[in-house]
């Protein structure tokens, strides 16, 4: 399928087409919702670029910027249409870890791949993820983290939902720059995702979403 010429501007980084294209097609009148469909399958053309090693991590991160500029005009209809997602996340940089650069990054990436994300912040304490879950029903949580000295919380984290006898009813995604395959075993997590599009891609597997 060829791309729409703004889902292309997307895909291409260019910001300036991007942003005019948005602005022509509210001056016609198209939907909001439609106007947004055509931004995250620009978001889609970035990641397949990036998965193909043709962008990397600061194309990835200059592309959300112009999906949120873009589509900052779409926010006040959108708020009544109540854009459909996919899937919900909760997401949060585990106890005792205060960055967040990584966790942003999924936030806005996710996000603008249609899934709703529940950002609990940074040093979140393991109850917080339980009490997130119980609210919000998610299918997904991710957690992030970049010291190692915290994989034992992040593992305690996993515990506490398992306790709560919640575990069943998501799958957890870990990430941040010392993790990998070796550390989803031991914290028990479902998916290790290197990247924030390995983590779309894994999300959209899991929910089934082309």
């Amino acid at each position: 399928m060829i791309p729409s010429p703004l889902a292309q501007a997307v895909g291409d980084l260019d910001e300036q087409t991007a942003v005019t294209l948005v602005e022509e097609k509210l001056a016609k009148g198209e939907a909001a919702l439609s106007i947004l469909e055509e931004l995250q399958a620009g978001m889609s053309v970035v990641g397949e670029r990036f998965e193909g090693g043709e962008y990397y991590l600061s194309e990835l991160i200059y592309a959300a910027d112009i999906f949120k500029k873009a589509g900052a005009p779409l926010q006040e209809e959108l708020k009544s249409a109540a854009p459909a997602t996919s899937g919900t996340l909760v997401l949060g940089t585990v106890k005792n870890d205060i960055h967040d650069f990584g966790k942003d990054i999924v936030a806005t990436v996710m996000s603008s791949n249609g899934i709703k994300v529940v950002d609990l912040g940074v040093n979140v304490e393991h109850q917080a993820f339980v009490t997130a879950i119980r609210e919000h029903s998610p299918q997904l949580v991710g957690m992030s983290c970049l010291l190692t000295t915290v994989f034992d919380d992040m593992k305690e984290a996993i515990q506490t939902i398992k306790e709560a006898g919640l575990r069943d009813q998501v799958k957890i995604l870990i990430g941040g720059g010392p993790v990998d395959e070796a550390t989803r075993e031991y914290v028990g997590a479902d998916y290790y995702c290197r990247t924030a599009q390995d983590g779309v891609v894994v999300a959209k597997q899991i929910l089934g979403v082309e």
